[in-house]
């Protein structure tokens, strides 16, 4: 058995080739990236692939029994022919099954609508292709706002359109553990999970930061027009409106769900307190 994960070089891909090899050996893993260089690390095998090059996974997944498809990232017009590139290619190689990381959300009515909807068009398509398939809806990642800690520290205050909608968010290390079973047990095949942990409020998630972080970070509510306009000041028209549109999500509901992490994974996803106990104490050591 040889498996592939495409952006293997990007946060999700690299925890999921971590996971991987804890269940079979390096030689039985290729990592597929648009830079080889920036895999080297991961001690597999790295081959080029770039999801709008058809002819590059062609040769990338050459002996190829399992591939992991990493949702990409551009728009959802261009997203949807990019994996149908993939996904072709995988059938012309004789791959025999494909995992697929997609996303939760409802696919219609808000503005992270069409990326959701971009990626149910790629699973219907990955359900038409003949092979064996498993697909995961990722919850959002918590890591971001970790990440962003500073900012918060700046500005004294987590300040979004979420209000007190929960989200049932996830970390990329769960995800790997998770896509690793997925990956190398059959009994999985044919099923589609949604993977998140416990539901939580933007001002719970505030409180786990501050705990962890030694903050005193107020949550301040804002209207959806006021969070777009925002967003889309910082970070140009697309990306500022779907970020707007996963906070509303967040607000009318569309983040939270039951989660299936416990059959994908075979175990309980992490509790928030356990993580933010982890990350508090890495900070201590930090510091």
């Amino acid at each position: 058995m040889k498996i592939a994960i495409t952006a293997a070089s990007g946060k999700l891909g690299a925890a999921i080739v971590k996971q991987v090899l804890k269940i079979v050996n390096e030689n039985q893993i290729v990592a597929i990236v648009r830079s080889p260089e920036k895999a080297k690390s991961l001690g597999v095998e790295v081959r080029k692939g770039d999801y709008n090059e058809k002819s590059r996974f062609d040769e990338a997944l050459k002996d190829i029994d399992i591939l992991l498809l990493v949702s990409g990232k551009d728009a959802p017009d261009r997203r949807i022919q990019q994996h149908r590139n993939v996904i072709n290619a995988a059938i012309d190689a004789g791959v025999k099954k494909i995992v697929y990381t997609s996303v939760i959300g409802e696919s219609q009515g808000s503005d992270f609508s069409p990326i959701v909807a971009g990626n149910r068009q790629t699973e219907a398509d990955i359900k038409n292709s003949g092979l064996d398939w498993v697909i995961g809806r990722n919850g959002l990642y918590i890591e971001p706002d970790v990440e962003y800690i500073e900012n918060y520290k700046k500005a004294g205050k987590i300040a979004n359109c979420a209000g007190d909608g929960k989200c049932s968010y996830t970390t990329r290390d769960e995800l790997g553990f998770a896509y690793a079973g997925m990956l190398t047990e059959d009994k999985h095949n044919g099923h589609i999970y949604n993977l998140g942990g416990e539901p939580i409020t933007q001002q719970r998630l505030t409180d786990y930061l501050n705990n962890a972080f030694g903050t005193q970070l107020i949550y301040e509510p804002m209207s959806v027009e006021a969070y777009r306009r925002e967003r889309i000041a910082e970070l140009g028209e697309f990306m500022g409106t779907i970020i707007a549109g996963i906070y509303s999500g967040i607000r009318d509901g569309a983040m939270q769900f039951d989660s299936d992490f416990k059959t994908a994974a075979g175990r309980e996803h992490i509790s928030w307190q356990e993580y933010f106990e982890q990350l508090q104490k890495k900070v201590k050591d930090i510091l």
